[in-house]
């Protein structure tokens, strides 16, 4: 049985076995030609080619099997046998380290261009996506994994990152200047505000130092009707001060203790988020996630490659008879 765990980056022990099933050794009695080893009892190995296959070296081996009906001799030829790698370099590995590349692009595309950095993004994705498709199409159905599903996994997420940095960038940006639109709005809104109560409380003041006395029994007339009966008619300033009226509000019923401990809860975590969201630092200009990226990204990809070949490249020794 084959173990795929270093796919395509593999070594196979490939073993040829001769026994006699019906003949213990009393009748027939095997053994390799001049009995000197793999060497005397084994030519032309090195003359065999194989598609997908090396042939690294063969070994022989004579054991003896007990079993019920009696002794039986067993002759094993062990070819080790290493995959080429130069079809998976430029079918697999190659093509994906392109487009791994590929979505770096949207790195040095400005940011206010979403269409396509999106569109880069999401054929990247795709094409990561129809690659891996593909390599597990011509594999048998086994349970764990193989060292090309980890290559193909890993530029996945570097695919994806880089889609998800421009989310990033584009939710720093446009949240930026949402907060500075509201914090204009809510500027403008209170200058706007004060500037209309100075307006009433200028024109009341005028209105109650006039020399004119119709314009003043006016105004005593109307404040003093709007005690009793008509309160809206005077500025919500002055009728705060002057109306001696007091409204009972009515009072709000029992809620309990677990809607209090869970606004309580509720208050904790608006809390903490609220620390959190003050102890990531503010980014002032969003191009400076593209900078950085330019350079992480690279580097961890290039140290992802420099950990994977060097721990698939050590040579595995597999043993005649064992995989």
């Amino acid at each position: 049985m084959m173990d795929l765990h270093d796919y395509p980056l593999d070594v196979q022990n490939c073993t040829v076995e001769i026994e006699s099933y019906g003949y213990t050794t009393k009748d027939v009695d095997m053994m390799w030609k001049n009995d000197t080893g793999s060497e005397g009892a084994v030519q032309g190995v090195e003359n065999i080619t194989l598609p997908q296959f090396e042939i690294k070296g063969h070994a022989t081996l004579t054991t003896l099997e007990e079993l019920a009906t009696g002794k039986y001799k067993r002759l094993s030829l062990c070819f080790k046998l290493e995959r080429n790698i130069g079809y998976f370099i430029f079918q697999t590995y190659l093509p994906s380290i392109l487009i791994v590349m590929l979505s770096w692009v949207s790195f040095w595309i400005n940011h206010e261009a979403t269409s396509a950095r999106v569109a880069l993004g999401i054929t990247t994705v795709l094409t990561m996506t129809t690659i891996s498709t593909g390599v597990r199409s011509s594999l048998p159905r086994i349970s764990y994994i193989k060292a090309i599903d980890i290559y193909l996994v890993m530029c996945f997420v570097f695919v994806f990152a880089a889609l998800l940095e421009y989310a990033a960038v584009n939710y720093t940006y446009w949240g930026a200047r949402a907060k500075k639109k509201v914090k204009k709005f809510k500027e403008n809104f209170a200058n706007k505000a004060e500037a209309e109560l100075m307006n009433d409380i200028i024109e009341e003041e005028a209105v109650r130092m006039s020399p004119i006395p119709s314009l003043r029994n006016r105004h005593n007339s109307t404040r003093g009707a709007g005690d009793d009966t008509t309160p809206c008619r005077i500025q919500p300033s002055f009728r705060m001060i002057s109306s001696g009226q007091r409204y009972a509000y009515p009072a709000r019923p029992h809620m309990g203790k677990k809607p209090q401990n869970r606004r309580k809860l509720l208050q904790h975590f608006k809390t903490k988020a609220k620390a959190f969201r003050n102890s990531i630092p503010k980014i002032k200009d969003v191009n400076m996630i593209d900078k950085y990226s330019r350079l992480v990204f690279p580097l961890a990809f290039v140290l992802f490659n420099g950990i994977y070949w060097t721990y698939y490249s050590i040579p595995v020794e597999v043993e005649c008879g064992k995989q």
